[in-house]
């Protein structure tokens, strides 16, 4: 027991130290993808990294500001495995994965909504759509690919399906479209092990 004990504080101060040492945007010196220094609050973007949050133009989420699609509104918001709001890693950016090697494993999750309005019969109708993705467990594994961009499903070892893969490591476990345009009322996708996060 007294082992177990010492085990238990040993483990607990070195995740203190650790935890220390890391860098958070308060200190100054983190930059985003283009160099810029992060600051806390929203940026000229729609970014607030302290916050876990995006609130913009979809033109405006790559950093920079215009381009296509600037009349979508965009709200993105995401977990600390995503992307954080510190550096533990003894660099200036902000850690994605951290302790992974990758995103597979690492318990990451994004949300993406976005909304505009579209002309349908000459009036102007508001559409919606909503994605929550997950990164896939490390035992994951993907079917054969079924688009012409090579994507997958991922699926569990016991093979239930999670998700259609997306950007590689990760699978869509919901999407809810309300388009009048598409004729698109509600739920389109939803994983058969559930829409919640947490589990992997």
């Amino acid at each position: 027991m007294k082992k177990a004990c010492f085990i238990l504080t040993l483990m607990v101060a070195v995740a203190s130290l650790i935890w220390a040492q890391c860098v958070t945007i308060q200190d100054g010196v983190l930059t985003d993808v283009k160099g810029n220094l992060i600051a806390l609050g929203y940026d000229e973007f729609g970014y607030n990294y302290q916050a876990h949050i995006f609130n913009g133009r979809y033109c405006d989420y790559d950093r920079v500001l215009g381009g296509e699609f600037c009349d979508v509104e965009l709200i993105m918001k995401w977990n600390d495995a995503w992307l954080s709001n510190k550096s533990c890693d003894f660099d200036t950016k902000l850690d994605r994965h951290f302790g992974f090697e990758s995103y597979r494993g690492s318990g990451a999750w994004l949300t993406n909504h976005q909304s505009g309005k579209v002309l349908v019969k000459g009036k102007y109708r508001k559409w919606t759509y909503f994605v929550k993705i997950v990164s896939a467990p490390e035992d994951a594994y993907v079917d054969a690919p079924y688009d012409s961009a090579g994507n997958g499903t991922y699926y569990t070892v016991d093979g239930i399906q999670i998700g259609p893969q997306i950007w590689g490591a990760h699978a869509v476990i919901q999407r809810v479209s309300n388009d009048p345009s598409l004729g698109e009322h509600g739920i389109q996708y939803k994983s058969p092990v559930g829409p919640g996060f947490g589990k992997w």
